[in-house]
């Protein structure tokens, strides 16, 4: 299998995306094409032994800055690593394509360059949530900050494939953000989304309040952009503060610095379910191709894990699996 890494992508580019992408080629025997400025991505492999490993360089010149405006960046920046990787995947040269780059101009690049999966009428974003039973897949969490309902029930049906395919999840239940459980709660958009997902093949469980997310009451969340971007970035606020809170209580004393220490082991375990990185990188759903996003601030380990999600993805037939399920319902 051959994926494509945009090397220049990232906060930590090209350090972070070499190194990941060489621990990838290293961790699932997969070649690894890495697409920036040659002399650059060269010079950043020269710190590593990659004999056995199967690694490309694809020279691209131009990078797609996280400060561009994204659609106008990915038309006229057609050298960008984010362009050259994506026409790589259209022309069947690699399975998938991995960025920890700019989000808006990944889903630009992806439009521009890849298409949507016919039938799909708008992409998503997912992510894959920390919950008390494990995790959930939460979409869309910024692509469309409005959206019609005959899109929430595509974001239901492409959660549910995701859940499936890459969590291993059997028959997902599916939720709708809403302001309470009873049916009729919500917006007019909540309140018609309802109806189509209801009458659907999904296993559709009804309204999921807020405070239901965490606690996995499903396994797939559907909500417009917005609402979904303000979840995530309330729950990210939410977890620095009570982390600073309980670390300032631990030090707080003699007697409690002590029982921090004993709890260590836990903390750390704590932290693993909360980190990123141990994820690397979700799907833009709806694309037709597969394409992982990451975090801006990936390390090593979130882009090789990122890759991993690709290598996942293919190899579960997400794409087909979608293509399907839209002609099973009609849409």
């Amino acid at each position: 299998m051959r994926i494509v890494l945009d090397a220049m992508g990232g906060d930590h580019a090209p350090q972070a995306t070499v190194e990941g992408g060489v621990w990838a080629a290293r961790k699932y025997g997969l070649e690894v094409v890495l697409v920036g400025k040659r002399d650059t991505l060269n010079s950043e492999l020269a710190n590593y032994d990659t004999s056995s490993l199967s690694l490309q360089i694809v020279h691209a010149s131009q990078v797609l800055e996280m400060e561009a405006e994204p659609a106008y960046a990915a038309r006229t920046k057609k050298d960008s690593s984010m362009v050259v990787g994506m026409d790589l995947v259209r022309a069947g040269k690699a399975e998938a394509f991995y960025s920890a780059g700019h989000s808006g101009g990944v889903m630009a690049a992806a439009l521009f360059r890849l298409g949507r999966i016919p039938g799909i009428r708008r992409p998503a974003f997912s992510l894959v949530f920390p919950t008390s039973k494990g995790h959930c897949v939460l979409l869309d969490v910024g692509a469309n900050t409005d959206c019609k309902a005959e899109w929430l029930l595509q974001f239901g049906i492409m959660g549910s494939i995701y859940a499936e395919k890459l969590l291993g999840v059997q028959e997902p239940s599916v939720g709708i953000v809403s302001n309470g459980e009873e049916e009729g709660k919500g917006s007019a958009l909540v309140k018609e989304a309802y109806q189509l997902l209801k009458a659907s093949h999904l296993n559709f469980i009804g309204n999921v309040e807020g405070k239901d997310i965490p606690m996995g009451l499903a396994d797939v969340v559907v909500t417009d952009g917005l609402t979904g971007n303000v979840i995530v970035k309330l729950s990210e606020g939410l977890s620095k503060f009570l982390t600073g809170v309980i670390e300032k209580e631990i030090k707080s004393s003699p007697l409690t610095a002590l029982g921090g220490l004993l709890a260590r082991p836990a903390f750390a375990r704590a932290r693993r379910v909360l980190d990123y990185t141990e994820i690397g990188g979700v799907p833009l759903l709806g694309i037709d191709g597969v394409v992982i996003v990451g975090h801006g601030r990936s390390n090593a380990k979130a882009i090789m894990n990122g890759i991993g999600v690709a290598k996942r993805a293919v190899e579960g037939g997400m794409l087909q699996a979608i293509s399907e399920s839209l002609q099973d319902t009609g849409l």
